[in-house]
């Protein structure tokens, strides 16, 4: 039992496998796109919300060492995931590279998380998305009928129709091709960062020295409510992380770290990339260096135009402009914020569907999602199956219960990544390796423990809820996907040939 629980798929045999004409995804993708869809994906409403909530509620001024702290942690994790990603050029990301070094089960268990990960992630943002649209027609004279609108706050029961047209329109241009989806998504993430780059250069002479003062605080009252100390550290270890001084900096930087997830994403298109040995590592480590560089900048700026302690929580970016005398600024990030979540939410249905599609391929899913549109070589069936679910989701689901979603998947995700790349530097040392790790054991050991410390900062319902989901993932192994899996059927493509 324990064998076929923990066989590992070749390297070269998942290779083969994308060169089988029915289920070959066609290479388009540059190194530049590549760092289009990480800062695409990242810079969301985080930059416009995040700040301000752990500005007043842990870090003050320091927000911005916060968001250097997450940034690093998150760096610790892209080093990992450039050198797989450069070695196993292959769709699934941490599900690939999980199957290759630490065996079926632990592949599986990454797969069906970030399948569910990335779906509600994807409904979540486009709930969002249809927000801040409301808010703009609103602001334009047009009322959007309660039947049709955001839920939230409402006992009017309707159909986000907002929402589902986005993630459906996504879904179309998806199972159209990588190409048009890249250029699309240049297109609005050049919008999407001019607005941040105007704010941040409108906001910085709108600075008062003043303000950074105290730089750290050392009390900082949390509104109730408003408290993100972790009940699960409480219950394990007896004590709760300090809501200031320089406890409250690292307990900030684990509110912020979920504003740059997102840079993993990148490593799903490594089967669509022309050159993934070269690009993958410049698209994974680039997006998220110019996303830390613009995240610090606007902290900087927010916490400068005023005071940590008078920031809001849901928009402090639009309410330090209005608070400065300069409304208009408002409604140019409100325009941001909503241009801007459409890549978010493309990029997020796009990881989906290549995680989904490469459990398919290997047999753990029905083979019928495997197969790829003979003109577009994109994965349309799972492509539009996943993506009229999420539709529905969106436009049914309130934000408040899609919102309950947290990013313990994906961080549990970075310790496999970690893991993986010490397990293959031991097991398959001859391996060519385009981009390798710098101080190997080092930095994979670091990021496994940034990730656990990140992964226990968060709330105890929060873990219930994996341990459900991944509950129900054994079932389903069990009963399918361990008996279906290709290995198990000895389906391996040509396994005596290497590369």
């Amino acid at each position: 039992m324990s064998s076929t629980l923990f066989r590992t798929k070749k390297v070269e045999q998942s290779i083969l496998d994308t060169e089988e004409p029915e289920h070959a995804l066609k290479k388009s993708l540059s190194a530049l796109d590549l760092t289009v869809f990480g800062v695409g994906v990242i810079i969301g409403t985080g930059i416009f919300v995040l700040t301000g909530t752990v500005a007043k509620n842990n870090a003050g001024p320091a927000t911005a060492l916060a968001f250097v702290a997450a940034g690093v942690a998150c760096a610790l994790a892209a080093l990992c995931y450039a050198e797989f990603a450069s070695t196993v050029p292959v769709a699934g990301s941490a599900y690939t590279f999980s199957y290759a070094s630490l065996g079926e089960l632990p592949a599986w268990i990454i797969g069906w998380d970030l399948v569910l990960e990335f779906a509600l992630g994807t409904a979540v943002v486009a709930v969002g998305w249809s927000g801040y649209i409301q808010s703009l027609m609103d602001n334009a004279g047009w009322a959007m009928p309660a039947a049709l609108g955001s839920r939230e706050g409402s006992d009017v029961f309707g159909f986000d129709i907002l929402a589902a047209a986005l993630v459906l329109v996504l879904t179309g241009i998806l199972v159209l091709g990588m190409k048009l989806s890249a250029r699309i998504t240049s297109l609005v993430v050049a919008i999407k960062v001019t607005v941040v780059l105007v704010v941040i250069i409108a906001g910085a002479f709108l600075i008062k020295g003043e303000n950074y003062d105290p730089f750290i605080p050392k009390e900082q009252p949390v509104e109730a409510g408003a408290s993100l100390d972790s009940p699960l550290i409480q219950l394990m270890f007896g004590w709760a992380p300090s809501n200031f001084g320089v406890m409250g900096i690292f307990t900030a930087a684990s509110v912020v770290f979920f504003a740059f997830i997102g840079f993993d994403v990148v490593a799903t298109a490594a089967e669509e990339t022309r050159n993934p040995q070269r690009d993958m590592p410049r698209g994974i480590l680039g997006s998220l260096l110019i996303c830390t560089a613009l995240y610090v900048a606007v902290s900087i700026v927010v916490t400068g135009m005023q005071h940590y302690s008078r920031l809001s929580v849901d928009a402090p970016l639009a309410d330090a402009f209005k608070a400065t005398g300069h409304p208009w600024y408002a409604g140019f990030i409100s325009f941001g914020a909503a241009v801007g979540l459409t890549t978010v939410c493309m990029i997020l249905l796009l990881g989906q569907t290549r995680v989904f599609f490469a459990m398919s391929r290997d047999g753990l899913l029905p083979r019928f999602f495997s197969r790829v549109h003979p003109r577009f070589r994109t994965p349309h069936r799972p492509t539009i199956l996943l993506g009229v679910v999420i539709a529905v989701l969106a436009g049914f689901t309130p934000l408040t219960e899609l919102a309950a979603l947290v990013n313990i998947g994906t961080l549990f995700a970075f310790v496999v990544v970690a893991i993986g790349v010490l397990v293959l530097r031991r097991t398959r040392p001859d391996l060519h390796r385009a981009f390798r790790t710098p101080w190997v054991p080092l930095i994979p050991i670091l990021s496994v423990c940034a990730s656990l410390w990140l992964m226990i900062n968060l709330p105890a319902e929060t873990w219930v809820r994996f341990g459900i989901w991944m509950a129900a993932g054994f079932v389903v192994y069990f009963l399918y996907g361990r008996t279906h899996s290709r290995l198990a059927k000895g389906e391996e493509t040509r396994p005596e040939q290497t590369l």
